[in-house]
């Protein structure tokens, strides 16, 4: 397993932290409340505008773990490059920023700097989410479990684009489905 070091650190930095283009971006709405315990746990990254480091990631998964102050442990594990490729995993901490809703975080891979993250979509049975950002530069649509319809992926990525997303930069995930 792979750890963040500085450097991969610097570039998250540049890719998700100092975008000009935020402020002339439209506001975001994010769903009403998380229950964060419900929130937590294994998700299926389905599809995405990947960051450079989800290129070319088969069976991608993030993993939240409330910890006890409050902050969101994160692990993105996937295979790199093919289903049979090196297994990396990636870990962050996400710090809730509204306490009211618990939907707007700042995700930090290296310190001082926490991206932006927003839980724009969360059905009531907290089976699928899409998380996207104010800068519409990275969005991740996910699902408990690895297989969902065809509706339903439709759907969340009708929705990514009628949040400003353009659906020409949605990329499929691919998972292996164990049989």
């Amino acid at each position: 397993m792979n750890k963040l070091f500085w450097g991969k650190g610097l570039l998250v930095f540049l890719m998700l932290g100092a975008n000009p283009a935020v402020s002339a971006k439209a506001p975001m709405d994010t769903v009403d409340y998380v229950d964060l315990p419900r929130f937590m746990g294994d998700w299926y990254v389905i599809a995405n505008i990947p960051t450079p480091f989800e290129k070319d990631a088969h069976n991608p998964i993030e993993t939240y773990k409330l910890d006890g102050d409050g902050t969101i442990a994160t692990t993105f594990t996937f295979n790199k490059d093919s289903f049979e490729g090196e297994e990396k995993e990636f870990s962050s901490r996400g710090f809730v920023r509204n306490k009211d809703t618990n939907a707007t975080w700042g995700v930090q891979f290296v310190w001082p700097i926490k991206a932006d993250y927003r839980v724009i979509y969360l059905d009531s049975d907290y089976q699928y989410t899409v998380i996207g950002r104010k800068a519409r530069d990275y969005l991740w649509i996910m699902a408990r479990d690895v297989e969902i319809s065809d509706e339903k992926l439709k759907e969340l990525v009708d929705f990514a684009v009628s949040q400003g997303y353009e659906a020409d930069k949605i990329e499929i995930a691919p998972h292996q489905v164990a049989r």
